[in-house]
């Protein structure tokens, strides 16, 4: 549906067959298309422990070798893929195991991502994948390693993320006992009790949150605005087709239809792309919930889709699927698994 979206969108605003081909690679190619063939590589006999033990062996050897890269001085831009030819600017860059001064000040890791919330993204997803690592030793180091990498990246919704969805998949994978249902509904009756006072810690929470990095906000906020009007006044079910090579000053000339997954879908793609991610992403989490109360594996999965969903707040997933794959074929993994039938008795998939 996306990429009739995005055909259709090139048609209306008479945008030329180069530039459809163009984003055709870029816009869905390079990143929507990878969603489906990675999930479809999960229907393979893959043993889901060796991607766990390479998700491991990544975050210690991420690690080890930032600290060897400073020593070095080894250039941040080691490599640029070819690819680039067709576009992709930042993505087409590979940051090997380097740092940057976020608006000269602050220090921020970036390693293999190109940016820093987009490190993030992937060390959220990789700790859940390292947490199921069967070794001991081997799982403290890949949990250890996504923690720093996530308080390294300095990003504000990947350090929240990681125990919100933590706590997430464990509720929901075990809502079925019914212990887990009986204090939800205390806390739920508690929480009527204490809804005004709840209501303004949050306030609270999102004041500090928002003012820990104005700037940031200031323009995250601009870009949503503009991108929702423009989608309304402008291409309302189809979407634009692409986005800008370049923004208005007042967004720090960063392109509409960027920083936000629902709000690019809704300005690229329109209605009808809003719809080819939103039904998929409902569906596979409920499929999922239903499935971890049986299934280990489908735990693992159901953690990786609540990232993902967390993260449409703030980043573009679809963009950075090529960076946090493994994830995406341990959901293949787990949509495998047969049956919706609550059962306390959860089964763990081979993994010897």
């Amino acid at each position: 549906m996306i990429q009739i979206a995005l055909i259709v969108g090139h048609i209306d605003f008479d945008l030329g067959l180069t530039k459809m081909i163009n984003s055709s690679v870029n816009r869905w190619l390079r990143t929507w298309l990878l969603f489906p063939v990675f999930m479809l590589v999960g229907s393979l006999n893959i043993r889901p422990r060796l991607i766990y033990r390479a998700v491991c062996i990544l975050c210690l050897q991420s690690l080890v070798m930032v600290v060897i890269a400073s020593i070095l001085r080894i250039p941040e831009v080691a490599y640029t893929s070819p690819l680039q030819i067709f576009g992709g600017s930042d993505l087409c860059r590979v940051y090997v195991f380097g740092s940057v001064l976020d608006s000269g000040t602050e220090f921020r890791l970036v390693l293999f991502a190109p940016w820093g919330p987009a490190l993030g993204l992937v060390a959220n997803i990789y700790f859940f994948l390292a947490l199921q690592e069967p070794d001991h030793k081997w799982r403290l180091l890949g949990m250890s390693g996504a923690v720093a990498m996530i308080v390294g990246s300095v990003s504000r919704l990947a350090i929240i993320c990681l125990p919100l969805a933590w706590f997430l998949s464990w509720l929901l994978a075990n809502i079925s006992r019914p212990l887990i249902q009986l204090l939800t509904g205390l806390v739920t009756f508690c929480g009527g009790f204490l809804a005004p006072t709840i209501i303004n810690v949050m306030q609270a929470a999102q004041d500090q949150f928002t003012s820990s990095r104005a700037g940031s906000s200031k323009v995250r906020a601009t870009l949503g605005r503009i991108a929702l009007y423009r989608w309304q006044n402008e291409a309302l079910i189809w979407g634009h087709g692409t986005i800008e090579e370049r923004g208005p000053k007042v967004t720090a000339y960063m392109p509409i239809g960027t920083h936000h997954t629902l709000f690019s879908v809704l300005y690229n793609h329109g209605l009808v792309g809003c719809l080819g991610l939103v039904i998929p992403l409902a569906w596979s989490l409920v499929e999922l919930v239903f499935k971890s109360q049986k299934f280990q594996i489908a735990q693992v999965g159901l953690s990786i889709i609540l990232v993902l969903i967390i993260f449409t707040l703030a980043e573009t997933i679809d963009s950075l699927a090529y960076l946090y794959w493994p994830g995406l074929v341990i959901l293949g993994i787990a949509f495998q698994e047969k049956g919706f039938l609550f059962n306390r008795t959860k089964q763990k998939i081979e993994v010897y």
